[in-house]
């Protein structure tokens, strides 16, 4: 392994990040309609094809490959080919966008009024804008910013709209199209709406790659989509999904265009306006459908104050830069170019790592509050005891928040936490801007919990309510997971290894970035340079002593190891309550649909009876990850019947990972026992 002087040469500390500036500010101090009846002349890009929407379509199904598949699929089906072609038609004019500056004009009125109210600022860093700007200009840009929240790509639209730049076309779900009026504003707006599954509807597929990759050749405008594929309710970033990306860079790999430019954008909320949606949602409460009515139902929003959001654009990530020595792109020249082909295993490979890179990118510019330092720090302290659960002393909280944020920073943390206001008045402003979970009395911070009700009629639902506190609290804490995971995976594996030989520990911390592959961005592949950008971090704030052959905890920091082990702990404990169930309670016909359900009532028998102090074992978020990383390693499987699939549980590997993961076993054997 590299020595750790060779990464300090990328030290996270080290990286330079942009100012940022409020654009409420000038719309606080100026006339809205004035705003959004300027003279919108944006800059486009140098190549750019001029056409109008309704002329894109006309592209789309005359082209070349869609013509291709049409015939391909008459010839096959023995259909009629100008039926095939009608079909074609209905699901462009499904699909397709309609943008008129007039909607977005509307749109960003609106926008501004609701925007002065409910939020305290805006902040873009424009010098990202600048750099988005001349990406624009140069080739055909692929916006991909990070989805926490329905407002991530409204924002995205009126940001740009109020920077002169280039509207982008965005990737939406079809759930919008349900909302009457509001469906045909977003379209308007410039939505482009996709079914959620294509499944094999080539005919489908064939129109909607044709749709986007036209508009990336004619450098039309900025493509926007969601890399992680869904909001994530939980906070985490979610694996990338790759189906869209593959869509945008092929046109590189065709030589259709020079490069692609991909764009990160985090944005981060102080308040997320869903937090208590999210959390029923995980706790099983169906996700409601998108409707107009709905909207409406929840304009009582406009009297809650949900604090700053922060807007960084990233550098942009060339296609071309990416592909250099990796990709033969002479290979695309053996076929006609509207052929339909799989991407070769190089091209698929380069696609993942540029996803993974993309989301990682993400992350680093996360602006993260002085609120998410201090949920960790009362979910550590929480206990599912209600009469034990004492919170913890606001002057402790204040100076453990102090600690945290010295820790994070080193860490590498992208942390807007004022310095020149008091320690004690910024605590006091996070605590009740976020009143809605936490509630201060008789100087000590507790997080609420909604199942103390007396309308609550059995402690199941006392529990239930107690829950969506807890979840919504975690989203919070998840937000700064990213930054503190990789010296939490190490110092674990140090914890559960009972050995400080550096392969035991790099044994562990490698089993422990495995099985946890699905719940965190870890980049495949990656396990070497994670591990020592751990041991750099724990070397650098004195936390860990590396010898020859051995890692130590130094004594004088035990306060850092623990904190980290106890980072990781929530996410031990609910995957072995799931190894548990699965060895215990799963029987011969348990089915996917079924296991999430199924899990959630035995966790809540644990609770209820004092032997599991973790309600984000209830989420099914980390339910469905654990099964994942089961099925990735083979301790379950999936078995094809003839109406449904069941999980097959091989109880001595998933017994073995239960051990591994609570230090009873080292993890060289666990992978033995699993051979």
């Amino acid at each position: 392994m590299a020595s750790n002087s060779l990464y300090s040469q990328r030290d996270p500390v080290l990286k330079k990040r942009d100012d940022f500036e409020d654009m409420l500010e000038e719309r606080r101090n100026s006339s809205d309609l004035r705003y959004v009846l300027k003279c919108y002349a944006p800059l486009l890009y140098k190549g750019v094809t001029p056409c109008t929407a309704s002329k894109l379509k006309d592209i789309v199904l005359h082209s070349d490959q869609l013509r291709y598949v049409i015939n391909q699929l008459s010839r096959e089906t023995g259909e009629d080919r100008e039926l095939i072609q009608e079909e074609a038609s209905a699901i462009l004019d499904e699909m397709a966008h309609r943008q008129q500056i007039s909607t977005v004009r509307f749109l960003a009125y609106t926008l501004t009024k609701a925007f002065k109210i409910i939020f305290r600022n805006i902040r873009v860093n424009e010098d990202g804008i600048q750099r988005l700007q001349q990406a624009i200009q140069e080739h055909p840009v692929v916006l991909l910013p990070s989805h926490r929240s329905y407002m991530d790509f409204l924002l995205m639209s009126y940001i740009l709209f109020t920077y002169d730049l280039t509207l982008p076309v965005i990737a939406a779900g079809m759930d919008f199209m349900g909302m009457k009026f509001i469906g045909e504003m977003l379209r308007m707006s410039g939505a482009f709406f996709l079914r959620r599954s294509f499944g094999g509807d080539r005919l489908y597929w064939a129109v909607f790659s044709e749709y986007v990759k036209t508009m990336l050749r004619s450098g039309y405008a900025p493509i926007e989509f969601f890399l992680e594929g869904t909001r994530s309710r939980t906070s985490k970033s979610l694996t990338p999904k790759l189906g869209l990306l593959n869509i945008v860079m092929e046109p590189f790999f065709k030589g259709e265009v020079f490069d692609v430019s991909l764009v990160p954008v985090s944005i981060s909320y102080e308040r997320i306006m869903e937090e208590t949606l999210y959390a029923r949602e995980l706790l099983g409460v169906p996700k409601p459908k998108e409707s107009t009515s709905g909207l409406l139902k929840a304009r009582n929003v406009l009297s809650e104050d949900y604090g700053s959001i922060h807007v960084y654009f990233g550098q942009p990530v060339s296609v071309r830069s990416l592909a250099h020595s990796r990709v033969n792109r002479a290979e695309y020249n053996c076929l006609p170019r509207h052929i339909p082909r799989r991407p070769s295993r190089e091209a698929q490979a380069l696609v993942n790592d540029a996803a993974y890179r993309v989301v990682r990118l993400q992350e680093e510019n996360m602006v993260l509050k002085p609120w998410v330092l201090m949920a960790l720090l009362l979910l550590q302290n929480h206990t599912t005891d209600q009469d034990q659960n004492q919170g913890m002393e606001l002057d402790l909280l204040t100076e453990q928040s102090l600690w945290l944020r010295h820790l994070a920073r080193e860490y590498g943390a992208f942390l807007d936490w004022p310095d020149h206001v008091p320690p004690a008045t910024v605590v006091s402003s996070s605590l009740s801007l976020h009143k809605g979970l936490v509630c201060v009395s008789g100087g000590r911070v507790r997080l609420l919990e909604a199942g103390s009700s007396p309308s609550s009629t059995s402690p199941e639902e006392s529990l239930f309510s107690r829950a969506v506190g807890m979840l919504a609290c975690t989203s919070y804490r998840n937000q700064v997971l990213h930054i503190f995971l990789r010296p939490a995976l190490l110092a674990t594996a140090m914890h559960t290894a009972n050995s400080t030989k550096k392969e035991d520990v790099y044994n562990g911390f490698s089993f422990l970035r495995n099985i946890f592959s699905n719940e965190f961005i870890l980049c495949p592949g990656d396990t070497v340079q994670d591990y020592e950008e751990a041991c750099y971090l724990l070397v650098k704030t004195g936390a860990v002593q590396v010898l020859q052959d051995h890692l130590l905890g130094t004594d004088r920091t035990q306060d850092t190891l623990s904190f980290l082990v106890a980072v990781l702990e929530p996410f031990i404990q609910g995957y072995q309550v799931v190894c548990r169930f699965l060895c215990e309670e799963a029987g011969e016909g348990l089915t996917e649909k079924e296991f999430v359900p199924a899990v959630r009532s035995f966790a809540v028998k644990l609770i209820l009876a004092g032997s599991l102090r973790c309600y984000e074992v209830l989420s099914s978020d980390l339910q469905k990850n654990s099964l994942a990383a089961l099925l990735r390693m083979g301790a379950v499987q999936k078995v094809k019947g003839a109406d449904k699939v069941t999980l097959k549980v091989n109880k001595m590997a998933v017994n073995s990972l239960e051990d591994t993961l609570g230090g009873k076993l080292c993890a060289q054997k666990a992978v033995l026992a699993r051979l």
